[in-house]
């Protein structure tokens, strides 16, 4: 694979897969590209809960809006230019803020595979 760059453009936004929430993800890089990681984008509508089990480790970059992310630890909130991790194994609820959310993630190894 060689050097590339990404836009929101350069991917096809799905719903988040086994969720009814308005809450949508698409891969720009996965296992058909043959690297370790998928990364990708997620678009969070307002006030959208979503549970998940994550299965991979996951790394979620807020570009736009704020996300909460609560677990057995506590509850973090993130907004523009903040990081949250998610380890392999947490059962966590996501949720966006009345203004809703533009994110990027990056998950090791590939989620879709997990």
């Amino acid at each position: 694979m060689t050097v590339r760059k990404f836009a929101m453009t350069d991917v096809s936004l799905e719903r988040t897969p086994g969720q009814e929430a308005d809450v949508f993800v698409g891969n720009a890089v996965d296992q058909r590209h043959g690297g370790p990681v998928t990364i990708g984008y997620g678009r969070y509508e307002p006030n959208q809960s979503i549970d998940e089990a994550i299965a991979v480790d996951d790394v979620m970059v807020v570009l736009e809006g704020r996300v909460s992310v609560a677990s057995d630890a506590g509850t973090v909130t993130a907004g523009p230019g903040e990081i949250i991790y998610m380890p392999k194994g947490s059962n966590v609820t996501i949720r966006s803020h009345e203004q809703g959310a533009l994110t990027a993630y990056v998950t090791y190894p590939h989620w879709q595979e997990a």
